[in-house]
């Protein structure tokens, strides 16, 4: 595998870390709760570390949209689902703007 794959494999890691991160924010109640705190700490710093990896080899701006970009849509995604969170027509084309939004800084990119 070249570096450039590779590079995009440990940033969807570090997405899924920081999404999972954020999940563990519901359950840390203000950090009064020590196992999901624990999480939320794991996680943010496995994300931080991941997206520094990912940036020796992509473009630091393309990849920290990414980060952000992929990693707000699932969390909200998730939150519909999980938390049943509100969901609504606008919400939902919200989403598909980000995630069209990524695609096109992505091909601009090359």
């Amino acid at each position: 595998m070249d570096s450039q794959k590779f590079s995009w494999l440990v940033l969807a890691a570090s997405v899924l870390a920081e999404v999972l991160g954020t999940l563990a924010l519901r359950y840390a109640a203000s950090f009064t709760k020590f196992w999901p705190s624990a999480a939320v700490v794991a996680c943010y710093s496995c994300a931080i570390w991941l997206m520094s990896v990912a940036v020796k080899q992509l473009e630091m701006g393309l990849a920290y949209a990414v980060w952000a970009g992929v990693g707000t849509a699932l969390t909200a995604l998730l939150g519909m689902i999980w938390f049943g969170e509100a969901s609504s027509a606008l919400r939902i084309a919200g989403l598909g703007c980000i995630v069209f939004g990524l695609v096109a800084l992505n091909l601009s990119a090359k």
